[in-house]
Parts: structure tokens; sequence; C-alpha cells
């Protein structure tokens, strides 16, 4: 059974490995993830480990979907910084491993990372995805607002451009 787990600043730098799968897997899949092909595993290394270092320095939540040993998906949040967003969060890499999607994961990994934000009285969640893509679907049906589209806002991994829909939601009364 897959359990939804809040990645400790230790935890995560140990997951490293494993997320840097998560997001090759995600690359060779075309996903627009900030990442070009071929997939680097060094730059994948340095990014999940910044992620690592905000979670020790306490702005940036991280979840991981983990059967067993392995980590089948991943979220996280970026808790807002400027001193007038106190109360925002930015959600950023909903990957599901391609063989573990169309079980519930993705709804498992956003409804943890939306109560932990609201915990840490983060009631307004942004985030952006690319815009067709079998991801821009989930949003919707979880209660994100659409906010609009950008076109050609970023590279997919292969080189072509790709649009990006912007979403948000507010949590609770706020």
């Amino acid at each position: 059974m897959t359990e939804i787990r809040i990645l400790s600043a230790e935890e995560a730098a140990a997951a490293v490995p494993a997320l840097s799968d998560l997001l090759r897997d995600s690359i060779e899949d075309n996903a627009s993830m900030g990442f070009m092909a071929p997939y680097d595993p060094e730059a994948a290394a340095i990014f999940w480990q910044g992620v690592a270092d905000g979670v020790a320095e306490g702005f940036t939540v991280l979840l991981a979907a983990v059967d067993g040993p392995e980590i089948v998906g991943t979220v996280q949040a970026g808790l807002a910084r400027k001193p007038n967003q106190p109360h925002r969060a930015d959600v950023m890499k909903l990957i599901v491993r391609r063989d573990r999607r169309g079980k519930g994961l993705a709804r498992k990994l956003m409804t943890q990372l939306e109560n932990e934000c609201a915990n840490r009285d983060r009631w307004l969640l942004v985030l952006d995805t690319a815009t067709g893509s079998d991801a821009e679907a989930i949003y919707p049906r979880l209660g994100w607002q659409r906010v609009g589209v950008v076109p050609e806002y970023a590279l997919y991994p292969d080189g072509g451009y790709c649009g990006t829909t912007f979403f948000y939601k507010r949590l609770g009364d706020g």
C-alpha cells in the first residue's frame, strides 16, 4: 500500500537518487519539468539537493508517495518568503511514476500537501502546468481555479514550445 509522507531534510537528502529517478521518468515522458532531454543525472541531483536544503531551511515542504522501499510520486510547496505574502505557497513538481498513474496518487499527494500548507497558515496556493498535458486535467477536478494560459512559456524536454496554464486554490476560510 502506498503511503504519503512529509519528508524531513535528512529524508529528502537521502531520497535524492529516488527523486532524481522520478524526474528521469518524467523527462522521458516529455513532461515540462524545467529540464531538457537528454536526462542529466548530475543536474537532477543538484536540483533535488537544493529542494532538500529548502526543507532544512523551512521554506519547502516535500511529500513523497512511498510504496515499500520505493518513492513512486512526489510534490512540493515553496512557502513564499516575501513579507507581503505570508499566506501563499507555490505548488511544484507533482510527479507520479508512469507505471503508477491513474491510481489516485496525484490526488492523495495534492490533498496531503494542501493540508500541510493549511497547517502552516498558507491558504492561497498557486501552480502552473503545461497546457494540454494530462496533468492540466487533474487540477480542476481537485478544486483548482484556472487563471489563464501564457503561450510558448516554456519548452518540453524535446525542445518544442509549450504553453503554460496557471491555477490557484484558496483553502478554507483564508
